[in-house]
């Protein structure tokens, strides 16, 4: 299960809806816990795919994901994961994100449909990367 903020939620979709037609991207950044993966921050991170691709594709470059560790570090926190949009697709991973995914994060996708969020649906690879499980996600109203 994943546990995610009312503020990382409204997060990651004004991220989506600000960046449409392009994909958004980001960090969770928050800490294990017994009941679940607990999601209560968000570092949105620029989409560093070429700039006629970005409506269907996004990157995230390694010296960003180091700045998103750092910052979790420094206020107690792990880097979970990573979020992004889907402009006008559904929330579900394409075959590019599996190829480009990592079995130990969690993986939240926003469908943003004509510049409005339709739904966040969080997922997670399989060890063998061979396919994305479904998680089920709680929204933590504190």
């Amino acid at each position: 299960m994943l546990i995610l903020s009312v503020k990382a939620e409204q997060g990651i979709k004004s991220e989506g809806e600000a960046s449409y037609p392009k994909e958004c991207c980001g960090a969770l950044l928050g800490r294990d816990a017994p009941d679940g993966r607990v999601i209560e921050r968000i570092i949105p991170i620029a989409n560093q795919f070429e700039e006629g691709e970005q409506h269907h594709r996004f990157c995230i470059e390694a010296d960003d994901i180091l700045k998103a560790e750092l910052a979790a570090r420094e206020i107690g926190m792990e880097t979970l994961g990573f979020y992004h949009s889907h402009p006008d697709c559904p929330a579900v991973p394409s075959e590019y994100d599996r190829a480009h995914a990592l079995p130990f994060y969690s993986y939240l996708i926003a469908s943003v449909e004509q510049g409005e969020t339709k739904g966040v649906r969080a997922w997670e690879l399989s060890a063998d990367r061979s396919e994305f499980w479904e998680k089920d996600i709680v929204i933590d109203n504190e």
